[in-house]
């Protein structure tokens, strides 16, 4: 007797709901599309022809993820943040040096492929890219059955931006004098989320995310859960447009990610100084003051973790603080001053938070 068939949908995966998901995903990179784009999504590669205008064009290039707060999403049922997250800390990454983002390509890999939990992934991938004024490329979806469980998934994004050689910006005008600007984070953002799901099922048990949904934090309409999720804020509109017109004032930039201002202001100053920062003068959201009172966590460890508040840092010139600052309220932003930079000495640390 002959036996029976098998297809690759028997081994788990489904070739037909791949191409149901490219037919809605196209409606949303048609959104992001640049003048710049020579094709559409379905190809092989994406091609994508820079514009004339520079003397020295020098790509600048990134790779992130959402780290855990994708537990969170997957537990929860809810995706549409996570990829408005995923585009933020590609391209905030690639501001720092001055770079314009110009595309981003995304890669999901999951167990079973569900059409619709992808489509709400990727048109937040898409809405992260309209805010970004980048083009969503590409991207990969690959089904691995065995690799992950049924429902579950990863997320990787890569971005690819463009800046003129002599204005990049790498720290090497900072001096002592100079100020440490702030701008205001939208939350969370996207770290140090295997720490608040440790502070969560210590406060409300394993089944802490049915309880953040409806628990609020005094003073906060959202509720915990609203608060834990939301986006990650995306600055090209507010640093293209500073950088437009105080180029010359702005000595470093550093995007406060995993390692919070402790680990991520110092990449972005020579190591013969230090960034002298108040404490008070961080506007730390409720729900990190709220974390920070259920873990009794340190000073010194809170600042490792989580922004305190602060999406962005800015070394600017003494005498142009008012002028950086009108430019960053100007685009919609928040600033604030969190303290100075000063010589160091070898044995001192390079950044002190008091």
């Amino acid at each position: 007797m002959k036996k029976k068939g098998i297809t690759y949908k028997d081994a788990g995966v489904d070739i037909l709901a791949g191409d149901s998901l490219v037919s809605k995903i196209k409606p949303f990179a048609e959104k992001t599309k640049r003048p710049e784009v020579l094709d559409s999504i379905g190809g092989f590669a994406g091609l994508f022809a820079l514009r004339g205008g520079y003397k020295h064009p020098t790509l600048v290039s990134s790779t992130d993820g959402v780290g855990t707060k994708l537990t969170i999403a997957l537990n929860a049922g809810q995706h549409s943040s996570i990829g408005i997250d995923l585009v933020a800390m590609c391209v905030n990454d690639i501001l720092v040096v001055g770079a314009e983002p110009l595309f981003f390509l995304d890669y999901l890999a999951c167990g079973k492929l569900s059409v619709r939990t992808a489509s709400e992934i990727i048109e937040g991938i898409s809405k992260g890219c309209t805010l970004a004024n980048c083009t969503l490329l590409g991207g990969e979806t690959a089904e691995m059955p065995g690799m992950y469980e049924p429902g579950g998934y990863d997320l990787a994004g890569f971005t690819v931006g463009i800046v003129e050689k002599e204005n990049i910006i790498d720290g090497a005008n900072v001096r002592e004098g100079d100020v440490v600007l702030g701008i205001t984070s939208s939350g969370l953002h996207s770290n140090g989320y295997s720490l608040v799901r440790l502070i969560l099922e210590r406060v409300f048990g394993p089944n802490y995310l049915d309880l953040t949904l409806s628990y609020k934090i005094a003073s906060e309409s959202d509720s915990l859960f609203e608060l834990i999720m939301r986006p990650t804020k995306i600055y090209v509109n507010c640093i293209y447009h500073l950088l437009k017109d105080a180029f010359s004032k702005v000595h470093a930039i550093a995007h406060i990610t995993g390692g919070g201002p402790m680990g991520n202001i110092i990449r972005s100053i020579p190591r013969q100084y230090k960034c002298v920062l108040e404490a008070s003068n961080f506007p730390i959201p409720p729900v990190m003051e709220w974390l920070r009172e259920e873990g009794n966590l340190s000073n010194e460890e809170f600042f490792r973790v989580f922004n305190g508040g602060i999406g962005m840092t800015l070394v600017v010139e003494k005498d142009a603080v008012e002028q950086v600052s009108s430019l960053i309220k100007k685009s919609g932003e928040q600033v604030v001053y969190l303290g100075v930079v000063r010589s160091r000495s070898a044995l001192e640390s390079q950044i002190e938070i008091s």
